[in-house]
């Protein structure tokens, strides 16, 4: 192997950028809460609190409202806690649950079915929603403030995330 080959390959690598907890109540006061407290003991991390976009009448939602909470893992703490999402799910994942970019979108209907966490009376029972990013390195200069143009050649396609997932976590795709 030469040194040109190393390099193609590392620059390839790729690996999880963010995971993202997003736990929608669709309204304010005491279930918001809960769903605050359900993240932090999930994550350890303290929750962001998101505001409703528009006001819906029917619903009896305002203008930045607090409806959702979330939290955002990097580095380290992304793949433990993706670890355990995929256990929570059997190590089976949904092939239409992976988009086209390699992004991956999965569904908990009950928090305590993640392993690691025992139920809370206080907090009752709230499902939300995961999504896992992927990245490659070099990925940066699509975000900086001079932006370009990520190659198509080093996107991620849905079949290197199927592969990716199934080599580092063990999950199949169904």
């Amino acid at each position: 192997m030469s040194t040109e080959d190393n390099i193609i390959s590392n620059m390839k690598e790729i690996s999880i950028e963010k995971v993202v907890i997003n736990i929608g109540v669709g309204k304010s006061g005491d279930p918001i809460e809960r769903a605050k407290n359900a993240l932090e003991e999930l994550t350890g991390r303290k929750p962001a609190v998101r505001g409703a976009r528009k006001s819906i009448r029917d619903f009896g939602i305002h203008k930045k409202e607090p409806i959702g909470t979330l939290v955002t893992l990097r580095r380290n703490d992304a793949i433990d806690f993706a670890k355990r999402i995929f256990a929570a799910k059997n190590n089976i994942l949904k092939l239409s649950s992976i988009d086209n970019f390699g992004n991956t979108s999965i569904g908990i209907r009950e928090h305590i079915d993640i392993p690691g966490t025992k139920y809370n009376p206080d907090i009752g029972i709230v499902g939300m929603d995961v999504c896992i990013s992927l990245k490659r390195p070099g990925y940066r200069i699509s975000k900086r403030k001079n932006k370009s143009i990520v190659g198509s050649s080093h996107r991620i396609s849905k079949t290197e995330a199927i592969k990716f997932y199934n080599e580092k976590f063990g999950v199949e795709i169904k």
